[in-house]
């Protein structure tokens, strides 16, 4: 049986995969088991901040794979403790709880904005308000998160206490902080999978107001904004906000599973011994692969990616089968002509890999990426965006 074969027979059929199986690859170039070579403008759903196979990044997880790979959180460990004040220094929060996965690292801001609701106004205050097309995750508490009713199907009854505002519309969530028992707000500056939309600068704005006036956590969403996504170290930076949580993942960990939650002064003290957990959070191996991600998101490394940024906009806005395209920094979604899905598997056949965010084609090329290869891409997608 091939690998493929084998993969029907015995994995879950959750996913609606490619035809290609990626067996290796070098910063954004990617081949096949037939040795076909892509040029990778998905890395991994913005998880390879650095592309395939980065040397540095290599050399700081095998290192401490040769110390030690697991410790639990019983005991201290030196990348965990590093990788949070690293955090915090170039945030100004003040504490991270980790994780492995954006889903967890939500669901820790959901307690935090509980636990807070319960402190200051009483049990009944655990009410959090999202915004319509968003995605949290796929837990149980964070798909009730989640302002996308698709994802709610065949997975009732939901967790209580989640009420649905519209982006950018002031009115309305003032409307539901006025008519529920309300804890905190939790916002994706950048809604992915909604479309790669970004938020109005001025909406972010008033909502952190409104959260001010009634004692809610401001909470952020930066699970694949963050780590350098935007053209910031975080997108929050860009809105001139200083949310009271901050979630992140994806690309922190440049390809090994991590989830962070940053815990402002408002949240820092929220939580207490037993009051949440993970086994494998702050896991010494993934700890280091992160912190060989952040020392390398540097001033340089963020002006170069809002320089990318504006190359891609400028070669796609207003061009043949394009109908608009939207984002931040290397987060982008294109709205095209022709159907996403056919633009997607031509880009395939020509050595492109790009992917979907509902009726988007979707980007998040590497950080790094070099100019002449995406060049060569973009130019390949406009070429099967005018068909």
């Amino acid at each position: 049986m091939t690998i493929k074969e084998i993969d029907k027979q015995y994995i879950a059929p959750t996913y609606a995969r490619f035809n290609v199986q990626l067996v290796g690859g070098k910063g954004s170039r990617v081949w096949d088991e037939n040795g076909k070579e892509y040029i990778d403008l998905g890395t991994g759903i913005a998880v390879n901040a650095f592309g395939v196979a980065d040397e540095k990044w290599q050399q700081a997880v095998t290192a401490q794979l040769g110390k030690i790979q697991h410790t639990s959180n019983l005991y201290y460990n030196e990348p965990c403790a590093l990788l949070a004040q690293t955090l915090c220094q170039r945030t100004g929060m003040k504490k991270v709880f980790f994780s492995n996965s954006g889903a967890e690292a939500n669901e820790c801001a959901i307690k935090l904005a509980r636990k807070h609701g319960e402190l200051t106004k009483g049990k009944a205050y655990y009410t959090i308000i999202t915004l319509k097309n968003s995605f949290h995750g796929r837990t149980i508490t964070t798909l009730s998160a989640t302002g996308q009713d698709v994802f709610h199907e065949h997975f009732t009854p939901m967790t209580d206490g989640f009420v649905h505002a519209t982006a950018n519309d002031i009115e309305d969530m003032t409307a539901l902080v006025k008519t529920h028992k309300c804890c905190g707000i939790f916002l994706e500056l950048v809604q992915g999978e909604g479309g790669v939309m970004p938020l109005d600068k001025a909406f972010v704005k008033e909502v952190e107001k409104l959260a001010k006036e009634n004692d809610l956590l401001l909470m952020i969403d930066e699970v694949q904004t963050g780590n350098g996504r935007t053209g910031s170290l975080y997108a929050f930076e860009q809105f001139d906000i200083m949310p009271d949580v901050i979630t992140t993942a994806k690309g922190l960990g440049g390809g090994l599973p991590i989830g962070a939650t940053m815990l402002g002064e408002r949240a820092e003290t929220l939580f207490a011994p037993g009051l949440n957990g993970s086994t494998f959070g702050g896991n010494p191996v993934c700890s280091a692969g992160a912190l060989s991600v952040l020392s390398r998101i540097d001033d340089e490394l963020l002006s170069s990616v809002r320089e990318k940024s504006a190359y891609i906009f400028d070669a796609l806005k207003g061009a043949k089968g394009v109908k608009s395209v939207s984002g931040l920094g290397l987060m982008i979604g294109i709205e095209s002509e022709r159907d996403a899905g056919e633009v997607i598997k031509d880009c395939q056949d020509r050595g492109v890999l790009v992917i979907k965010a509902k009726n988007k084609v979707r980007l998040l090329p590497a950080l790094n990426i070099p100019f002449e290869e995406l060049k060569t891409a973009i130019n390949i997608l406009k070429e099967e965006l005018a068909k």
